[in-house]
């Protein structure tokens, strides 16, 4: 199997969190219309990881789930993209996005750069890096 991707997704935790996906297990990931955003969920394929980012004033990583289906444009016409989504782990700390921008490494990450963006690739560097900061993430990612 190959290597999977990483990627990563906001939501305000208003509309959806990690407890509700933790609960449900398994979503349909919709709701994204910006171009880039769409883009990037194109790209994922099933296997592919993806950051659960609360927006909404938290601004943090706080749980992770994997892709269980392929990407789709809208059945009825709309301009979003949508996928599955399946639970995998819910961060015992999040991850604030104070803490990325202070760290000074991901200056070129669009979480820092573009920090309006709902879903985006994610560089290896940064999953390293949130494997070091949180070492219960060493057995999920």
């Amino acid at each position: 199997m190959a290597k999977p991707s990483y990627f990563l997704a906001k939501s305000e935790p208003g509309v959806y969190s990690i407890d509700d996906l933790e609960r449900d297990q398994r979503t349909t990931w919709d709701g994204v219309r910006n171009p880039m955003a769409r883009q990037a969920m194109r790209a994922m394929k099933i296997g592919d990881i993806v950051l659960i980012y609360h927006s909404g004033g938290v601004s943090a990583v706080v749980g992770i789930a994997r892709v269980v289906s392929e990407p789709i444009d809208h059945p009825g016409g709309e301009k979003m993209t949508l996928l599955d989504l399946e639970f995998v782990h819910k961060l015992s700390e999040p991850v604030f996005l104070k803490d990325v921008k202070t760290s000074g490494l991901f200056a070129d990450f669009n979480l820092v750069r573009n920090s309006r963006l709902s879903t985006m690739s994610v560089p290896g560097a940064f999953v390293s890096w949130l494997k070091g900061l949180r070492p219960e993430l060493k057995k999920v990612l």
